[in-house]
């Protein structure tokens, strides 16, 4: 016995070769958390022109979209799929209707801007980016290729499909140590949260693999604008590469538990879709 305590002690004080004790249970590694997921409408662009969305689409044609942001929780984060926009110059520009701030809409869920523990950006459009620095401790993924290619060094604007303003930010945010680069497609950037690219919104634009209850969700944002450019095989309308968005809407299918459990970036029959879980919010999983 007492070899066996001399031995413990060794063990104890020097790690090697000594394995810690899991907290999976039976020796196993440590389940990675199931979330659950909200979509979260903040406002709405009315008789937007359909074929802005939709290639092909009449000219004639127009919808109300949804103006979102997705509620991941679990496993001590709340998380952010992109995150809205607030800037007085999109207001008067866009108009959009029924319009709260971001970190208003999110409150119907109990959510403080404080609370928020990161932001995964899908890409730099205003609409989608211009929020991020609403939520002071969030930490924000936003893809490498994505960031070079539309910032300078001097966070200046690089490539024109970025503002100025959302630009100046996220370089401002990167220097306080906030913006994590990811390093390209199929990357787990935290337990059960994966980013993928290829969908060619923007140049390196990203969209979302959730694993939940349910099995994986996948949030396009908007690499798939509408349920009708998933159900009828149609890329977006501003895609840098078609047959890419193409292949990505495919790709996303293979990827989540089943179709109904895409969620497009603007279709606003995401509301009907899915349960009310608040004013506002949609319970996906």
């Amino acid at each position: 016995m007492r070899s066996v305590n001399r031995a413990l002690r060794v063990c104890m004080l020097l790690a090697a070769g000594c394995a810690a004790p899991s907290l999976g249970g039976r020796g196993g590694p440590a389940a990675a958390p199931r979330y659950e997921v909200h979509a979260v409408r903040f406002g709405t662009l009315a008789k937007f022109p359909k074929r802005s969305l939709i290639a092909g689409a009449p000219a004639a044609d127009s919808l109300d979209i949804a103006l979102m942001v997705w509620v991941v929780r679990g496993g001590g984060r709340t998380i952010l799929v992109d995150a809205g926009f607030y800037r007085e110059k999109f207001m008067r520009q866009w108009k959009p209707v029924d319009y709260v701030k971001p970190f208003e809409a999110i409150g119907a869920l109990g959510i403080k801007p404080e609370d928020v523990t990161d932001i995964v950006i899908s890409h730099i459009h205003w609409d989608h980016a211009d929020g991020a620095d609403l939520f002071p401790r969030a930490k924000i993924w936003l893809q490498k290729e994505e960031y070079e290619y539309y910032i300078t060094d001097s966070g200046t604007v690089k490539q024109r499909a970025i503002d100025a303003d959302v630009a100046k930010m996220m370089f401002g945010l990167k220097a306080a140590g906030r913006v994590n680069l990811v390093n390209g497609d199929a990357q787990e950037i935290m337990p059960g949260i994966s980013v993928y690219t290829g969908g060619k919104h923007t140049f390196a634009s990203q969209f979302v693999g959730v694993a939940t209850r349910s099995g994986t969700v996948v949030l396009a944002s908007d690499n798939a604008y509408l349920y009708e450019n998933l159900e009828k095989h149609i890329a977006i309308n501003q895609t840098l590469d078609a047959a890419s968005n193409l292949a990505a809407q495919a790709r996303m299918a293979t990827l989540a538990a089943k179709p109904g459990l895409i969620v497009p970036g603007h279709d606003a029959t995401v509301f009907t879709r899915f349960p009310v879980a608040a004013k506002r919010v949609a319970r996906i999983d």
